[in-house]
C-alpha cells in the first residue's frame, strides 16, 4: 500500500512513499527495530548531495551514468568517515538536489532500502515536482541520451521510516529561489526578484528551468525520543554565484542568496534539530550564515572541482569528522556532505 501526502499548494507535486502503515505487522516490526537498535544508537545520520540526476560530466565532454547503489556506496560513511566498510549504518535523512522527479526519487529510495536489507518503501520521499518539464539542450554531454537524463530537475528529501515519522501537516509549501534575471542591473540587490514566472528565463529552451530551484522542507519526529527534526533542500540558480539574490529586492540571509519560505520557517521554529542542505552555486558562504536560526555550517573543503558551492547547516550536537564532513569519493559532480547528530 502507499500513502500520499498532498501539499497545501495545488501547484506543487509531492510524493511520499511508505510501506508500513500504522497497525500493520510490518509497522509493528519496524517499531521493534526502533526500540532495539535506534534508541541504543542515539544518533541521527544525515547527508546532503546534488546527485546531478546520477549522471557525471567528464573533462573530455563525455558523461557517465551512475547507478543508484554505486552512488549510495560512494557517499555513505562509517563513524570514521570511511565508505564501503561494515560500519556503515543506514542513514536517516538524505537531502538531495537534481532528481528527475518522483520516479527517480522512489527508485533511489528503494535502492537505499535494499542496500541495508529493508523492504521497498522503508524510505519515504518528498519531491517538489512529480514530473517537471524538461529544459536545456545538451547539458554538456557529448552523448545526447545522457544529456537528456539531466533535462528534468527537482529537489527531494528522503527519510528512514524506521526511525522517523512524518505528519501530513508537517510538509511546507514550496518556495522559489531569488535570482538576477540576465540583463537586469544588480544594484546591490535591488534588481533581484523571485525566480518563477513571469520572471523566468526568456524563450522556450529554458522556460521551465526555474523549477530546478524550487525548495521544500519538512518536520520529522524521531520515533524513539519524540525529538522534532527540521530538514530543507535547496538549489539556487547559477546567477547566485556572482550576484546573491534571496528574493525580490534583497540579497538573502547575510547576503548569501539563501532564504527560507514562510511555511518552512514555521516548521523550523517548532523543531529542536534543524538541517538545511543546499547547492548554493556560490562560494564563500560562512559557517555562521544561519546562526540566527541556531545552525552552523559543516565542511569547508571544495565540493565541485576547486569550488565549495554545497553547504550543510545543522542545529544539533554534531559529531566531529576526520574528513571535514566532506566525502571525497562521491560519484557525482558534487561531493557529499554529512553530519552525525547525537540526540
Amino acid at each position: 500500500m502507499r500513502l500520499k501526502h498532498r501539499p497545501r499548494s495545488a501547484t506543487v507535486a509531492l510524493a511520499v512513499a511508505l510501506l508500513a502503515l500504522p497497525g500493520s505487522a510490518s509497522a509493528a516490526a519496524g517499531e521493534a527495530d526502533v526500540d532495539s537498535t535506534v534508541a541504543a544508537a542515539g544518533v541521527l545520520r544525515v547527508y546532503n548531495n546534488n546527485i546531478e540526476n546520477l549522471v557525471t560530466n567528464n573533462s573530455d565532454g563525455t558523461c557517465t551514468r551512475i547507478s543508484g547503489p554505486d552512488h549510495l556506496t560512494s557517499i555513505l560513511v562509517d563513524d570514521n568517515g570511511q565508505t564501503g566498510t561494515a560500519g556503515v549504518v543506514a542513514p536517516d535523512i538524505l537531502i538531495v538536489q537534481q532528481l528527475r522527479g518522483t520516479g527517480q526519487a522512489e527508485a533511489y529510495a528503494n535502492q537505499l532500502a535494499a542496500k541495508f536489507g529493508y523492504p521497498a518503501g522503508t524510505y519515504g520521499s518528498i519531491v517538489v515536482w512529480t514530473d517537471p518539464e524538461p529544459w536545456g539542450s545538451t547539458h554538456k554531454c557529448s552523448d545526447q541520451s545522457l544529456g537528456d537524463l539531466k533535462k528534468k530537475q527537482t529537489n527531494a528529501i528522503i527519510w528512514n521510516t524506521r526511525t522517523l515519522s512524518l505528519a501530513s501537516g508537517d510538509i511546507s509549501k514550496y518556495w522559489s529561489a531569488g535570482w538576477l534575471k540576465p540583463g537586469t542591473a544588480y544594484n546591490n540587490g535591488a534588481g533581484c526578484t523571485l525566480y518563477k514566472p513571469p520572471s523566468n528565463d526568456d524563450g522556450t529552451t529554458n522556460e521551465h528551468k526555474w523549477k530546478r530551484t524550487s525548495a521544500i522542507a519538512a518536520r520529522f519526529t524521531i520515533k524513539a525520543t519524540g525529538t522534532t527534526v527540521f530538514a530543507a533542500t535547496m538549489h539556487l540558480p547559477e546567477q547566485n554565484r556572482q550576484n546573491a539574490c534571496g528574493g525580490a529586492g534583497h540579497t538573502g540571509i547575510a547576503s548569501s542568496g539563501i532564504h527560507i519560505g514562510a511555511d518552512a520557517t514555521s516548521l523550523m521554529n517548532a523543531s529542536t534539530i534543524r538541517i538545511v542542505g543546499i547547492d548554493a552555486n556560490r562560494t564563500g558562504i560562512a559557517a555562521n550564515t544561519l546562526s540566527g536560526f541556531g545552525m552552523t555550517g559543516y565542511g569547508a573543503k571544495p565540493t565541485m572541482n576547486s569550488s565549495k558551492i554545497d553547504y550543510l547547516f545543522i542545529r544539533g550536537d554534531v559529531r566531529q569528522s576526520s574528513i571535514d564532513h566532506t566525502v571525497s569519493g562521491t560519484k557525482s559532480n558534487h561531493l557529499a556532505l554529512y553530519g552525525f547528530i547525537n540526540y
